[in-house]
């Protein structure tokens, strides 16, 4: 099983794993993430086969700071107005490659652009000690529910892996929210930890949505953040055996017979509902309810992020069989 390590004790034990092409579970202000070298291709790979990844899914590089990035990557205008904005924190930014950057090309599945971040705390510290981009994508079974403790890491994937540094609960709880310019546009690919609203007051202009072709960014498959249970959205009523998954102060009818009932946010803060969602699912999904109905959560700011998160938790999935 996988060592765990708090932060304070496991900068240099990453560091040796990292430069020896191996792979660790770091946290992020959003999830945790699988980190590996994005120049060395063995531990690129690594992230793959622990996860179960298709290779076609493009992984986030994720930086120290702009001379970083920007030895990666090409900055427009636009993009560059958002990274001076919102880095570090949960904003990802698909941009043209730089010739000759050195990122492995599993990273970019094949793509002439790539996914750029900057992390706050462990992880942007581990990357500057480290002097190289960390591809690092969710830490956790590819198209499962992504993890926010250590303690969830090390119940899916410790048996694949060597460390899981644990920095507590994440405070964000959603993955970054990731935007493409688009000549003077840009393009909403994934909301997340940033309220699209947030992004539009600071550039000035609303975000172009849909018409993505095909998978652009990580994060954009249909089915994704799966439980093993089926997800019921938008739910007015629970069936018998359902787990129930609530928001807000009015409930669902019948919700007192769910198999387990846990609430994202009493009071409908969509933020703390955001930092909730992921673990509140393991925890129904542990409950061995066949379905977990969904009471509905509003699409405004963060709303979007959780909206999305749960449309494709609720995508059909080989593994499960008609249970609605």
């Amino acid at each position: 099983m996988a060592e765990i390590l708090a932060v304070g004790e496991a900068l240099e034990r990453a560091l040796a794993l990292l430069r020896g092409g191996d792979v660790v579970a770091i946290p992020t202000e959003t999830v945790y993430g699988l980190a590996g070298d994005a120049t060395n291709g063995i531990g690129v790979a690594r992230i793959f086969e622990a996860k179960g990844r298709p290779r076609f899914n493009p992984l986030i590089a994720h930086v120290a700071d702009m001379a970083m990035a920007e030895r990666i990557a090409l900055f427009d205008p636009l993009s560059k107005q958002l990274a001076l904005a919102f880095w570090p924190g949960p904003l990802t930014l698909v941009l043209p490659q730089r010739p000759g950057n050195g990122i492995h090309p599993l990273v970019t599945a094949g793509l002439d652009t790539i996914a750029l971040r900057m992390p706050r705390g462990f992880g942007g510290d581990l990357i500057a000690r480290l002097g190289r981009p960390l591809a690092a994508p969710s830490a956790n079974s590819s198209g499962k529910i992504s993890a926010t403790t250590a303690q969830a890491v090390a119940a899916d994937l410790g048996a694949r892996i060597k460390l899981v540094v644990d920095g507590g609960a994440t405070p964000v709880g959603l993955e970054s929210t990731i935007v493409k310019a688009e000549g003077e546009r840009l393009r909403l690919l994934r909301p997340g930890g940033i309220a699209a609203e947030d992004i539009e007051a600071a550039i000035g202009m609303e975000l172009l949505r849909g018409g993505a072709a095909g998978v652009e960014a990580p994060g954009m498959l249909a089915s994704h953040y799966a439980p093993g249970a089926a997800m019921r959205l938008n739910a007015g009523t629970v069936g018998e055996g359902e787990a129930l998954l609530g928001f807000g102060s009015e409930r669902a009818d019948g919700w007192r017979l769910a198999a387990a009932f846990l609430n994202l946010s009493e009071t409908g803060d969509l933020r703390e509902a955001a930092s909730n969602l992921f673990a509140y699912m393991q925890i129904l999904d542990s409950s061995g309810a066949r379905i977990i109905a969904v009471e509905p959560v509003p699409f405004d700011g963060l709303g979007e992020a959780i909206n999305d998160r749960l449309s494709r938790a609720a995508a059909p999935r080989d593994n499960i069989l008609a249970a609605t």
